[in-house]
Parts: structure tokens; sequence; C-alpha cells
């Protein structure tokens, strides 16, 4: 798919939908902070290969405008949407996956495959958006969360019986026939450690003691916070981070030091990994 090429947000979403994403005060605030300006296209970001993703303040606020819009109370939340995000495309626009088995390909953020996007818009009347079916049309992100929302949606009905979450992800990942099998369970897994590294939630327990009880039956104030990657991590782990170069140079671009990383924080100052963080934490490269 290289003729498929994004520059701008405006290149991959309408004027409806681009304004409801500077109505979000966090991309409102993180898009100004980074220079851009409202009425002139906004930048989307790009990785170290140059591939355009969204930040999880973008991701947190296209899923919470495609939830409330035309799934409230209908899928877990929009929380399922951005762990699902993170693990199947790292949030890339541009992402395909070929599977050598089926020979199909999935695409975009949520790894949508076209017969089943097909399927969806035609079968199921998911309209929202205008179907072309061009090579571009799956790697928008407002229509690929869309689908993949809708197709969440399926899978917590399936066959008209109300589904667990474990069994809609499972699902979502390898087939409703694989919900349960073995081969599903590591994506389940990664998907709940995901789920709580989301900006929106608290991602860590940082208070390094529980709140007791006193003599009184009172509970005592709970241990200091602390928020250092050193107080969380082994040595030996520590040490593999700061060797991989994304790493090396993410940390050192803030002003970490060896002995000292601290974690970042959302505008809440709430803890979380960044992009680069989770990715090499999880698979032990940047991949």
């Amino acid at each position: 798919m290289a003729s498929v090429s994004f520059k701008y947000w405006d290149d991959c979403v309408d004027p409806l939908d681009l304004e409801a994403m500077w109505l979000d005060p966090e991309v409102r605030a993180e898009w100004l902070n980074a220079g851009e300006t409202k009425g002139s296209k906004v930048h989307l970001s790009r990785d170290p290969d140059g591939q355009p993703y969204l930040t999880q303040t973008e991701m947190k606020a296209v899923a919470g405008i495609i939830v409330r819009r035309h799934f409230l109370s209908q899928i877990d939340s929009s929380d399922m949407l951005c762990a699902i995000a993170e693990l199947e495309s790292d949030r890339q626009l541009l992402a395909t996956r070929y599977n050598k088995k089926s020979k199909e390909i999935t695409m975009g953020i949520m790894q949508i495959l076209p017969k089943t996007a097909d399927w969806l818009v035609s079968d199921l009347g998911y309209r929202t958006y205008e179907v072309t079916m061009d090579s571009k049309f799956l790697y928008k992100p407002f229509v690929n969360v869309y689908l993949g929302a809708a197709y969440l949606k399926w899978l917590s009905n399936y066959e008209q019986k109300e589904r667990s979450e474990e069994f809609t992800v499972r699902a979502y990942k390898g087939g409703t026939k694989k919900a349960t099998h073995k081969s599903t369970l590591p994506f389940w897994r990664s998907y709940l450690s995901v789920k709580e590294t989301l900006p929106s939630r608290k991602i860590f327990d940082v208070n390094t003691l529980p709140p007791t009880a006193s003599a009184t039956g009172i509970p005592e104030k709970k241990g200091p916070v602390n928020t250092t990657w050193d107080s969380r991590t082994s040595a030996e782990d520590m040490e593999e981070m700061w060797n991989h170069p994304y790493v090396s140079k993410e940390w050192s671009k803030t002003g970490e030091k060896r002995g000292h990383v601290r974690f970042s924080h959302d505008t809440e100052k709430r803890p979380y990994l960044s992009r680069v963080e989770l990715r090499v934490r999880m698979h032990g490269q940047y991949v």
C-alpha cells in the first residue's frame, strides 16, 4: 500500500471529525503545544521510520468520540478500543499485516479485514461513513475505529448471547472459534496489561505502602508516592532499557539519568508508559 500517504489529519478525516478533535480539551492542548493552529492543517505524528501514528491522547479522543456517537453502553468502553489499537497496530494509521495461513491482509489502526469491513457495511448496515472501499478507506482513523467498534459490538452479543470482555477481545484477535482457544490467551493477557497503561486510567499503584489500620481502626496515611522506573524495575531490566537506542534517546532528551528515570505523566498527573517504552517493554524490541 505504498501509494497511500497521509501527512495531515485533514488528509484522513472529514471536517466534522476534525472539529470534534479540536473540541477535545486534551487534544487541543497537545496540538497547540506542538505548534498547530486551528484553521490550518494539523500534522500527523511520525515514528522513527516516518510512519504516521496517533498519539495516545489522539487515540483516546477518537475512540471516545466513536463510542459516544454510536456505541454508548453497547461496548465495554473506549479503553477497549485503545488497548486493542495499541496491540494490533501501535496506533499506526497505515499498518498492515499479512496472514500467511489465510492469505489475508488486515489494515489500519484496528487491523480490520477488508471482507469484514464489507460485511459490517453491507450486511449489518454500518454506513455512517461513506463507503468507497478504495485503498485509503480502511486507513482513515475514524472509519477504522468505527468499524472496529462495530465488530466488537457484534462479538459482544455473538449468537444472541451476552459475551464477556474476555470472549469479545479474544474473538476479535482469533475469531469466534478461537475465543477460548489457548492461542488467543496471550493476546488477552497483553490486552489487560496494556489497558492498565492507558493515560485514561491509573496505571501504577504508585503508593509504596498500602494503607494500614492503626490500633484505633483508623487507616493510616498511605506511603510516599514514588514514580520512577528504577523503583519498579530490576537493575538488569533497566540496563536493557538503557541499552535500547530509542529508549536511551527518549530518556536522554527528557533529562533522565541512570538510577533515576521518571515516568511520564498525563494532564491529571497520572503516570503512563510512552509509546517507545511500552513497545520495548512488551516485546524486548521496537516493533
